[in-house]
């Protein structure tokens, strides 16, 4: 399922903010949490646990790195004119 992003409205320093791949990672965040669901109703609420607290910190670490790559990207670009 391919979606597009068509208008956001950004600070200028995240302007070059890959959004697509954000909402990709969202998406994949969406299914874990799915997962977890069924681990839960499946009667094993430790591994729905885990797998939650793994890949919120696996979230933030990849939107984080999207962020900082656009901040650096603004940087550059701030320099050149």
């Amino acid at each position: 399922m391919t979606r597009k992003v068509r208008s956001v409205r950004v600070p200028r320093e995240l302007e070059t903010l890959n959004l697509s791949s954000l909402v990709r990672e969202c998406e994949k965040h969406l299914r874990d949490l799915e997962s977890a669901t069924l681990l839960k109703q499946q009667g094993d609420p430790e591994a729905a646990e885990a797998l939650m607290k793994a890949r919120q910190a696996d979230l933030g670490r990849k939107v984080g790195r999207l962020v900082w790559e656009a901040r650096v990207q603004y940087g550059k670009s701030r320099g050149e004119q």
